[in-house]
């Protein structure tokens, strides 16, 4: 099954409206603490730059399950994704309030392989989607830091839930990446950028070039 793309960390509507063009099927923006935190007006002019063939996202932190879904409607989202370690009860608590079809996704941040099985196994079927993405001191994501790699057993890949990767991932590594994990996506937002926030669109086509030569190899 061919590995999907998402672009995240996006800050501005020229990026977002180059998005489809490369083939990715998810972009999302950022409404959680960091240097890419928009505003929902600010937000909302980035998403609506996408052609209707991406699929909206946003990266929320440890926000009340009410005030996420509030935004999920007003932003039209298809995807409501879960920084700050989200418990199964968390991920429960957001899709009961949302009453629609936005996914849910949550994120595990890789310090230790054993650690992090036990939160995926807590959230597979739960979710519906994983995520995994480097543990970084005072950063929820968007760091550019890889987790170790090699600290993931095959055995405690989701099963039932879409299984997405993050974390450090550029065009050189992102090949590795899939083979390494084979997720149902990528998800890319430093790698793919010229400066904090500002995507470059050399950078961008060369991720989704790399995704799809891996795709036409499987």
């Amino acid at each position: 099954m061919a590995v999907d793309i998402k672009f995240c960390g996006l800050t501005r509507p020229t990026d977002a409206a180059q998005v489809g063009s490369h083939g990715a099927a998810y972009a999302g923006v950022v409404m959680a603490s960091g240097p890419r935190r928009l505003d929902p007006a600010r937000a909302a002019l980035v998403l609506d730059a996408l052609s209707p063939d991406v699929k909206r996202a946003v990266v929320f932190g440890p926000q009340p399950a009410e005030e996420i879904a509030d935004l999920a409607r007003r932003l039209r989202l298809d995807v409501a994704q879960l920084h700050g370690d989200a418990s199964a009860a968390a991920v429960r608590n957001v899709r009961a309030a949302l009453q629609s079809p936005t996914a849910v996704w949550a994120v595990v941040r890789v310090a230790d392989g054993a650690q992090a099985a036990v939160h995926i196994a807590e959230l597979d079927g739960v979710a519906d989607g994983i995520l995994l993405d480097a543990a970084v001191a005072g950063s929820l994501g968007g760091s550019g830091t890889a987790f170790d790699w090699s600290s993931f057993r095959d055995d405690v890949r989701p099963r039932r839930s879409t299984f997405i990767v993050a974390g450090g991932l550029t065009p050189d590594n992102v090949a590795q990446a899939i083979r390494t994990f084979q997720p149902d996506v990528v998800d890319v937002s430093s790698g793919i950028e010229r400066a904090r926030g500002v995507k470059d669109p050399e950078r961008m086509r060369q991720f989704a070039q790399a995704v799809l030569h891996e795709n036409q190899r499987v």
